[in-house]
């Protein structure tokens, strides 16, 4: 039965509404849940949040409860004078300070606790350095060379030290079943750190609102066994395919991307292609790399990123004269699937 009062029908539905997006928002199962940690930094974050939140709830029922009561209880009734003026309670007072300060004591301690425990890597951390771009992201291995772009590859069970930047707005780095978010400044480094406990695929995804295709600037992190984590870094050591890649310099693609091993192709701007066909998706996260979607993204990558360098930059998408035939796109695809 619903309220002939519209307020308190407002209000119930308005509750509903806050209730199913609660739910939905915590669905465990999602790729990028908080509720479905998988490392102890998550997993500290997770715990921090539930202390905080069910004792939050057991203040709100509580005092809620009482302002209900004493609404109720004490309603003016028909007759009722100005009640009993009461001025100073030195006990009531005591009380209402003390207990506040308690609430903050159970707040701020384990809070503290968390946030050295999360802030300090520890000394054995693999470090990685990442550098944040409008929207992909460029993926370095200090310790041995790898380069590497939008996908992540680390060894499972292994603290990780991300050391990040950007190149030229600000982003965030975010990996929620592994770790909180921290922000890429230009001209400054901050890092973070995780470990995954499980083997598994992770979903990244930049937190901080960076241009148009902010919503598409994504990425992966593969949690291997450490023989698998050596395996790719080998690989990726390797130089990469020359045969067929006159497509690829006559078309000015050198002129943004590195292919190790293909002459003059060592452009920074955009992601390094060394070992593309290795990676399992393209665009920072946004396709499945396959024939299709390459042709796709060669064909307009403007339709499929708004705003990137490639499409409002490269000559074969700024000038007309110098498209990309139908061969040539054919060619390219050819080219950068074979760049295991």
């Amino acid at each position: 039965m619903i309220s002939r009062n519209p307020y308190i029908s407002i209000s119930v539905v308005l509750l509903a509404l806050f209730g199913l997006l609660m739910v939905t928002g915590c669905y465990p199962d999602h790729p990028q849940s908080t509720f479905d940690p998988h490392g102890p930094v998550a997993q500290r974050q997770m715990d921090l949040f539930l202390l905080l939140f069910w004792l939050c709830l057991v203040i709100f029922v509580v005092v809620g409860g009482w302002a209900l009561y004493t609404v109720i209880r004490y309603r003016r009734r028909p007759g009722d004078g100005i009640p009993e003026q009461v001025h100073g309670n030195t006990r009531l007072e005591i009380g209402w300070t003390i207990a506040p300060v308690i609430v903050l004591a159970v707040i701020a301690v384990p809070t503290i606790i968390a946030q050295f425990y999360v802030s300090n890597a520890p000394e054995d951390a693999l470090e990685i350095n990442v550098t944040a771009h409008q929207w992909w992201w460029a993926i370095e291995y200090p310790d041995s060379g790898v380069i590497t772009a939008n996908e992540l590859h680390v060894p499972v069970g292994k603290a990780i030290k991300i050391n990040l930047t950007s190149k030229d707005v600000l982003h965030s780095f975010w990996v929620p079943k592994l770790a909180g978010k921290i922000d890429a400044f230009p001209g400054k480094t901050n890092d973070l750190w995780f470990k995954a406990d499980d083997v598994g695929e992770y979903y990244g995804q930049c937190a901080e609102f960076c241009g148009e295709s902010h919503a598409w600037m994504r990425f992966r992190v593969f949690a291997d066994t450490q023989d698998d984590f050596e395996a790719w870094k080998s690989a990726q050591l390797e130089p990469g395919t020359a045969e067929g890649n006159e497509v690829f310099i006559s078309n000015g693609c050198i002129a943004c991307h590195t292919v190790s091993g293909v002459p003059g192709a060592v452009g920074v701007r955009g992601p390094d292609l060394t070992h593309f066909a290795s990676r399992s998706t393209m665009a920072a996260g946004i396709l499945d790399r396959n024939e299709e979607n390459l042709k796709r993204w060669l064909s307009d990558p403007e339709e499929v990123k708004p705003g990137n360098i490639m499409a409002r930059e490269a000559p074969v998408y700024t000038n007309p004269d110098l498209a990309l035939s139908a061969s040539d796109i054919d060619a390219l695809v050819a080219y950068l699937q074979s760049l295991e």
